[in-house]
């Protein structure tokens, strides 16, 4: 959990740049293909991470609205990429002006469940995490090269003198 605002504008920067890594790895015309009848294509779970930057804090009372976070899953990478980054901007500028390092510690009840303001920036961050590694198993299905996160990708082994093991 976090400990302060800057904490998590820190990590979450930091996470977003990730996601943006992945994003930018898919190809316009892999966006849509249904890789199984119960896997999420590649543009609805890259939309769920990025309205879920707007959804799951609006729920916690951060935003008057959601409405911004509405609409269709984009037919793009680059339309997805510039609504993520919107969605980020406004988290931030949220979070700067209206919470504080002291309220971290103040509950509130989300999807049903009570949490303090600094455990819903942490599932936000693992939530985003989590979704972003279902989408680098659903690229190698189609064909897709991942690119590296926390470490070299399978691909990337070699320029470091490794052998690929699977």
């Amino acid at each position: 959990m976090y400990s302060s605002v800057s904490e998590f504008i820190s990590d979450w920067k930091n996470e977003s740049e990730l996601t943006m890594k992945i994003f930018d790895a898919v190809p316009d015309e892999k966006m849509e293909i249904i890789p199984s009848e119960n896997i999420r294509t590649l543009a609805r779970l890259a939309w769920h991470i990025a309205h879920t930057t707007i959804e799951m804090p609006h729920k916690a009372g951060l935003f008057d609205s959601e409405s911004a976070g509405e609409g269709d899953v984009p037919k793009t990478v680059a339309e997805l990429k510039a609504k993520f980054l919107k969605f980020n901007n406004e988290l931030i500028a949220a979070l700067e002006t209206k919470w504080t390092n002291i309220n971290l510690g103040d509950e509130l009840t989300i999807y049903g469940q009570t949490w303090t303001e600094g455990q819903l920036l942490s599932v936000l961050t693992k939530h985003m995490i989590h979704h972003r590694a279902q989408m680098t198993v659903i690229m190698r299905m189609l064909g897709i090269k991942v690119p590296g996160i926390y470490g070299p990708a399978k691909e990337e082994w070699s320029a470091f003198g490794m052998e690929t093991k699977l």
